[in-house]
């Protein structure tokens, strides 16, 4: 075995095998009905959300493609035509 395989656990002091804290690390964040979200799903609103700092007002059923998950279970970082830099709660949309 290499030294690759390895990877030191700060948490818990020992030296572990990289499969094992990648596994361990998998978050897995779910849409409004539980569906489980993924880097790159396109998603719809369930409801009319008014966006902070603008007067714009995305409806329901707006479609959101390509969507990119953030550190935040609850979050998801996404761009719409009319606004960049949109980021919504998981709470407000479902999986497409």
């Amino acid at each position: 075995m290499s030294d690759e395989d390895y990877v030191y656990d700060e948490a818990s002091g020992e030296w572990r095998p990289a499969s094992e804290i990648a596994a361990a690390s998998r978050r897995i964040v779910r849409d409004a009905s539980g569906n489980e979200l993924a880097d790159g799903d396109a998603v719809v609103l369930v409801k009319d959300l008014k966006v902070k700092g603008t007067s714009t007002v995305l409806k329901q059923g707006t479609v959101i493609r390509s969507i990119r998950l953030t550190d935040n279970e609850e979050e998801i970082d996404c761009r719409h035509d009319t606004i960049k830099g949109l980021v919504l709660r998981t709470e407000f949309v479902r999986k497409r």
